[in-house]
This record gives C-alpha cells, sequence and structure tokens, in this order.
C-alpha cells in the first residue's frame, strides 16, 4: 500500500463532512478565508517541520510506497493530512453542534 492510497479515505471522508457541514450552516466569506488561511499555515508548517525531521533523520518513508515529488524533503503525500484537518476539524464542531456564538444562535 502507498503513503497516497492510505490518504485517500481520509481525503473522501473529509470533503463529506465539509459539505455536510456546509449545507447545515452558512458561513461568511470571512469564515472561509479563515480556513484558506489556517490551511495555508497547517501546509506550509507541515513543509517544514516534516523537512526538519527528514533532514534530522528522525524518520524514513519506504521509497517504494512513494510517489516521487517531494517538498523540500517532503514527500506530497504528507500534505493530506492538514488539508484533511482543515476539513474535518471545522465540520465536525458544526455538525456535533460545536458552542454557537450570539451570531449563530438560533433563536
Amino acid at each position: 500500500m502507498t503513503y497516497a492510497l492510505l490518504a485517500v479515505p481520509f481525503l473522501a471522508a473529509g470533503v463529506l463532512l465539509a459539505l455536510l457541514a456546509t449545507r447545515r450552516v452558512h458561513r461568511p466569506r470571512r469564515w472561509w478565508a479563515a480556513t484558506v488561511l489556517v490551511g495555508a499555515v497547517l501546509v506550509v508548517a507541515t513543509g517544514v517541520f516534516d523537512s526538519l525531521m527528514v533532514a534530522a533523520d528522525l524518520f524514513r518513508y519506504r521509497e517504494a510506497a512513494l510517489l516521487g515529488p517531494r517538498v523540500l524533503l517532503t514527500p506530497v503525500e504528507d500534505f493530506a493530512w492538514p488539508v484533511f484537518a482543515v476539513l474535518a476539524v471545522p465540520a465536525l464542531w458544526e455538525l456535533l453542534g460545536g458552542r454557537r456564538t450570539g451570531h449563530d444562535r438560533e433563536r
């Protein structure tokens, strides 16, 4: 099994959760902009810190299980996890009835 194949069901679940949450609660543009910003920060942090850990030889990847392309020393497959987190965490928060602000409360 490849790392990319392992990530596919998680990404699909993240997209599905995000779509379900979006249908349930309409979010303003500002919320989406914040989500994109958080996603970008997580992707950059993943690239930097995974590269540092690979350079320090803290772990290794089985080369046969990689797609090949890398960003710095980070295999592209590793970027699936922050994308999943950005999609799934806010969606789960909405779907599981997270804390409501005054703006969101139902009357």
